[in-house]
């Protein structure tokens, strides 16, 4: 019989952090070279993180986290971004890295460590609020899309999807999270810098459209207009039921077909996104009450809300055999539950970085411990590392991700510490942070242009050099 006490020693929260896997000095020369892009190559430049890069390196003792920090924390500036101004308003189209399109999610999580920086550096919020802009213009397009391309006339691999493809569309698959991250944007853009120019007649029509569309994929009156089939063999890339995914009760929770992975939900209540939902509902609420002086659209926002909160807090919380009460991924709202965690944000692993619960709420505490532990069915641990994969790669591949989302959602010292030494010994000698790899080798890996994973390490440097600078100063 499992007992609570074994539980824990089972997950990597009950290992000795320091116990580490190997390191992985053998496999590259010790050479620590920028490898930025020379300076004419770069596609935007910011004088406030040039100086941020300077100062937050020198309190790093440990000279190879110093220089993937270097090369990881502009990487969305240095190589991913266009900016351009039209019909005298900025705009910001940002590419993931590798792929030649913009995410919704991506691009918010790919700038949003650039936030704190904004009233330092004109040009730099400038092209923060480009991105808005451009986001705005992507969500009025079609708020069911999750990619998008700025030439119209292109044409995506995936346009014979079987739903409704529009030019600019890149992917139409439906994720919640998507919707979330622009919110979350445009709330802490307004927060951080004090500037609502961006709340013009397009921002809000696009927010009442994302309220709309998160009330028609309640599904409390019809199934809606959105459906989805691909027919490329690869069953995590398509959806039940014509399009419409499992069949649900409808108990106020939103239906996402999709995952942040961009990998099939099997049951359609995705809990961690609609926590999301739950906490970008009520920052947009507040920007409509304040700002927009609107208190009829504000409290619709914060009605649904406080209608997917319960909803969430009666049916997802459920009890484990080994973990106890936690949160489950995924819920049909009958009874079925997905018990698992996936490295892409929001998880379950990232509930308090959202801001929907706190580290020390019971609950999140005894989820976290699932997550981070063998009764996670993708969590797994090898020579180089131990953490959270996911469906998307397979079996024995972990996302860095996990590891950067768990050293930010823990005030632990020796497990933050644990989690560095790790993403050390898995960046294969590029001195980037890469999709996922093999946590046996860590030189088989996925996505060597990643660049939503190069940002969220500079935001975790960024955050112990702000919270805990001690650990900076050591050398691992």
């Amino acid at each position: 019989m499992t007992t609570r006490r074994n539980f824990i020693k089972k997950s990597s929260l009950g290992f000795g952090f320091f116990a580490l896997p190997a390191s992985a000095k053998f496999i590259y020369k010790e050479e620590y070279i920028s490898k930025r892009p020379g300076i004419s190559q770069r596609k935007f430049t910011s004088e406030a993180v040039e100086r941020t890069i300077k100062t937050v390196k020198k309190t790093i003792a440990d000279k190879e986290l110093a220089w993937m920090f270097e090369n990881c924390f502009p990487n969305t500036l240095d190589t991913t971004v266009k900016f351009y101004h039209k019909n005298n308003k900025p705009y910001t189209y940002v590419i993931t890295g590798d792929i030649d399109a913009m995410w919704l999610r991506d691009s918010s999580a790919q700038v949003y460590p650039y936030l704190n920086l904004a009233n330092e550096d004109e040009k730099l919020k400038n092209l923060l609020k480009g991105v808005i802009n451009k986001q705005v213009e992507c969500v009025l397009l079609d708020p069911y899309a999750n990619a998008f391309f700025n030439d119209a006339t292109k044409i995506s691999e995936w346009k014979d999807d079987s739903t409704q493809m529009k030019p600019g569309i890149h992917e139409r698959k439906w994720e919640i999270d998507s919707l979330c991250y622009v919110m979350r944007l445009s709330y802490n853009y307004w927060e951080k810098t004090g500037d609502y120019s961006i709340f013009d007649a397009d921002w809000k029509k696009a927010m009442l459209l994302i309220l709309q569309t998160f009330k028609e994929q309640q599904r409390k009156d019809s199934k809606g207009s959105y459906r989805f089939q691909r027919s490329n063999g690869n069953p995590l890339d398509t959806q039940f039921g014509g399009g419409y995914g499992n069949p649900t009760n409808k108990v106020g929770l939103i239906h996402s077909l999709f995952r942040p992975s961009d990998d099939a939900t099997f049951y359609p209540f995705l809990i961690s996104s609609n926590m999301f939902a739950v906490v970008s509902l009520k920052e947009t609420a507040e920007i409509f009450s304040k700002i927009l002086n609107d208190e009829n659209s504000s409290e619709q926002f914060r009605n649904l809300a406080q209608e997917v909160d319960e909803a969430i807090q009666k049916y997802a919380v459920l009890n484990h055999p080994e973990a106890g009460k936690i949160y489950a991924l995924e819920i049909d709202g009958f009874g079925n539950a997905l018990f698992m965690d996936d490295a892409n944000v929001p998880n379950l692993l990232s509930i308090p970085y959202l801001g929907y619960r706190s580290q020390e709420d019971e609950v999140y505490k005894n989820t976290r411990k699932f997550s981070l532990s063998k009764s996670n069915p993708w969590f797994s641990e090898g020579k180089f590392a131990r953490g959270i994969g996911g469906p998307h790669i397979g079996e024995h591949k972990i996302w860095p991700l996990g590891l950067i989302m768990q050293a930010l959602t823990t005030d632990n010292d020796e497990e933050i510490i644990s989690c560095l030494k790790m993403l050390k010994a898995t960046h294969a000698g590029t001195g980037f942070i890469h999709e996922s790899f093999d946590v046996d080798n860590p030189k088989d890996f996925t996505r060597s242009w990643f660049a939503w994973a190069n940002t969220l390490f500079g935001e975790l440097i960024l955050h112990l050099h702000t919270t805990k600078p001690e650990i900076l100063k050591r050398e691992f």
